[in-house]
Parts: structure tokens; C-alpha cells; sequence
């Protein structure tokens, strides 16, 4: 049988602080994918990137099957989480967040 290996991992206090981010865009080549997390705000002009990572496609896909899995024990614990619209239905004009996965 085989034993799984601990990783000790690190975080310093300005890293474990985070950024906070209400969009993403995700692009990539050949050889990496690059997720940019951005702050955007209601009626603003201007977006600013908190971060950027670049990975691997391997794992990207890695990160996707582990968001699903999260998102999947988040929605079994705390219920579904719905796509929120303002009352009718209708997205308002000018303050709204454009949602990047979205086809």
C-alpha cells in the first residue's frame, strides 16, 4: 500500500490576506493557460488585475476538476447556488458585471 505524501505548505501574511475578485478572464497558447482575477466595479471604466496565474494545461484541468468537486460539497452543505438577476429578470443598464462563463 502506498503512503501518501505530506506537502507542508507556506503562506506568508500578505499572501494569506487575498484579493478580492468579482471577474476573471481566461485565456491561453499552446503551452500555458493565463487566468487574470479582476476587481470591477459598477459604472467604472476601468478594471483593475489583482493577479495573474499562469498553468499548465494539465493543470488547468486539474483546477476545474477540483472546483467542481469544491463546488459540488459547497451546494451539498449550504444548498444550490443560484445566478442572481435583479427583480424581472432583466439585467439593469450600466452597472452590471459581465459574466465570462457564460456562452
Amino acid at each position: 500500500m502506498e503512503q501518501k505524501k505530506e506537502i507542508k505548505i507556506e503562506i506568508t501574511p500578505e499572501i494569506a490576506a487575498g484579493h478580492y475578485s468579482n471577474l476573471a478572464v481566461i485565456s491561453h497558447s499552446a503551452q500555458e493557460f493565463f487566468i487574470d482575477f479582476v476587481t470591477m466595479a459598477p459604472n467604472m471604466p476601468q478594471a483593475k488585475v489583482q493577479s495573474r496565474i499562469v498553468m499548465t494545461p494539465e493543470n488547468a484541468k486539474n483546477l476545474l476538476f477540483a472546483l467542481r468537486d469544491n463546488l459540488t460539497k459547497y451546494e451539498q452543505t449550504f444548498g444550490e447556488i443560484e445566478h442572481k438577476l435583479p427583480k424581472g429578470g432583466k439585467p439593469q443598464g450600466g452597472g452590471d458585471l459581465p459574466n465570462p462563463f457564460q456562452a
